[in-house]
């Protein structure tokens, strides 16, 4: 059975997350605003293995790592424990990069198929999370415009079920110092430009593996 010990070798709820969608009354933005956005958030002479104006610790910066054998190229695993996201190279290697998922009791580990992508996407708190904190979500009811203060920042991944939107993300995040915490609402957060590389390489019907966050138990399924 798998389990987080098991699927990775380094080298050196669900309802509870945002919605997004193109149902909501917001600005789409344009190629150039989108373009424009991406500088914003992207350090000058960013180098991802050392730039971090955000304080990360710097295990949490993106690092190359070595792939236990027989895992799926594409796939996408999240290492709920250690704060950790892989997505399985080529040639037995992974790419890594520092998290912030679910505070406790929004965390909803499992497997996932990545059916969906969105550059700047737009946001809408689910109605638990107004119900839960109307204060911080009930003024976006409607929706929040795409931008780099977005709660699903630069880029956002959706989680599915076969054919059903969890309204699990994993997402940018305007907190970039959340990273390493338990801190969202459900969803697995990144810093800007680290998703915006990792989106790049992701294809879409890629699966992506959640494990919980207590221990080493299995994968939930």
């Amino acid at each position: 059975m798998l389990t987080r010990r098991h699927f990775i070798a380094a080298t050196a709820t669900v309802l509870s997350c945002p919605i997004a969608g193109p149902a909501l009354a917001v600005t789409s933005p344009t190629e150039a605003q989108m373009a424009a956005w991406d500088a914003q958030v992207t350090p000058a002479n960013y180098d991802p293995a050392t730039t971090n104006p955000w304080g990360l610790h710097p295990r949490f910066l993106p690092q190359r790592v070595a792939a236990r054998p027989g895992l799926v190229p594409g796939d996408i695993h999240v290492d709920a424990v250690a704060r950790y996201l892989y997505h399985i190279e080529e040639g037995g290697t992974a790419m890594r990069y520092g998290v912030a998922i679910g505070r406790d009791g929004l965390y909803e580990p499992g497997t996932y198929t990545i059916r969906r992508k969105a550059r700047w996407p737009s946001w809408t708190p689910t109605p638990a999370m107004i119900e839960r904190e109307p204060a911080a979500y009930a003024q976006y009811e409607d929706g929040m415009d795409p931008g780099p203060r977005n709660a699903l920042g630069s880029r956002a991944l959706y989680l599915y079920v076969g054919d059903r939107d969890t309204y699990l993300r994993i997402h940018g995040t305007p907190q970039p110092r959340s990273i390493g915490s338990r801190a969202s609402s459900g969803c697995v957060r990144m810093v800007m430009p680290h998703i915006n590389a990792l989106y790049e390489q992701v294809r879409i019907g890629s699966t992506a593996h959640l494990y919980p966050a207590e221990g080493d138990g299995p994968l939930a399924v």
